[in-house]
């Protein structure tokens, strides 16, 4: 375990570093201040996937930030990424140039951004602390349960993922998940929900692993050291927000 925590020293001190950063944001529990981090982290996501999908096309960045401030004053972001997409459809047939490539980051990671503001928006920050705890409760228990133990290779996109560590690392998410649940949700529907959302976000970095693997790159980016990119770091917020958010307003 000491050898674990040696080598993963810089990983470690950045995640710390970003905990420190999301707690204060937390305990400050503006709107504003969460909209303005949200939407930072957002862009730069945005930069990292159009990287991955090998798009090179600025006005992308205008669409979003124009998305984000209206989101700003929305009950329901997630709903605009469809009023988007019929935007972008609208303009593909009557121009007959617009390029098509731009759906793919509309859907990842700007849909998912949106549902996670939403989630925030309705849920407060309590939902996102708990979204916070599932999924780093899963990423750090896979890391180490599949360090320490795990020999079973998980699939192929992900070779150093193994099962034992997928599974270690959805039990933690799932006791964390129970601990730091709101109460009004109810002992089964927390442990329902943050087993669901663990399971999702490990498909989020699966699906993260996939277009780095068609890219042929080893991180997003490079603005996290021991993380890699925005991405690298969000990737299982991305799913496991959404997936939070539905099943939030289907039990809750």
């Amino acid at each position: 375990m000491l050898d674990i925590l040696s080598q993963s020293s810089t990983r470690i001190k950045t995640g710390l570093a970003l905990l420190v950063v999301v707690l204060i944001i937390g305990l400050i529990d503006l709107f504003p201040l969460t909209w303005l981090f949200l939407g930072a982290l957002m862009i730069v996501a945005l930069k990292e996937a159009m990287n991955l999908f090998q798009i090179d096309d600025d006005k992308l960045y205008f669409y979003a930030v124009v998305i984000w401030i209206i989101a700003y004053f929305y009950p329901k972001p997630e709903d605009l990424i469809f009023v988007a997409a019929v935007i972008f459809a609208s303009m593909l047939a009557y121009t007959k140039e617009f390029n098509k490539e731009l759906f793919l980051p509309l859907l990842y990671p700007i849909a998912s951004y949106l549902f996670v503001l939403s989630l925030y928006f309705s849920y407060g920050m309590g939902s996102l602390l708990w979204l916070l705890v599932v999924v780093a409760g899963a990423d750090v228990g896979a890391y180490f349960v599949g360090k320490s133990m795990g020999s079973t290779k998980f699939c192929e996109t992900s070779p150093n993922k193994t099962l034992e560590g997928v599974f270690g690392g959805i039990v933690v998410a799932s006791i964390l998940g129970m601990l730091v649940a709101p109460e009004e949700i109810g002992f089964l529907m927390a442990l329902i929900i943050s087993i669901l959302v663990a399971i999702s976000a490990v498909f989020g970095d699966l699906f993260e692993s996939y277009l780095k693997r068609e890219s042929d790159v080893k991180d997003s980016g490079d603005i996290l050291p021991g993380h890699g990119g925005i991405l690298d770091r969000t990737d299982g917020y991305l799913f496991g927000g959404i997936i939070m958010l539905v099943l939030l307003r289907l039990f809750a």
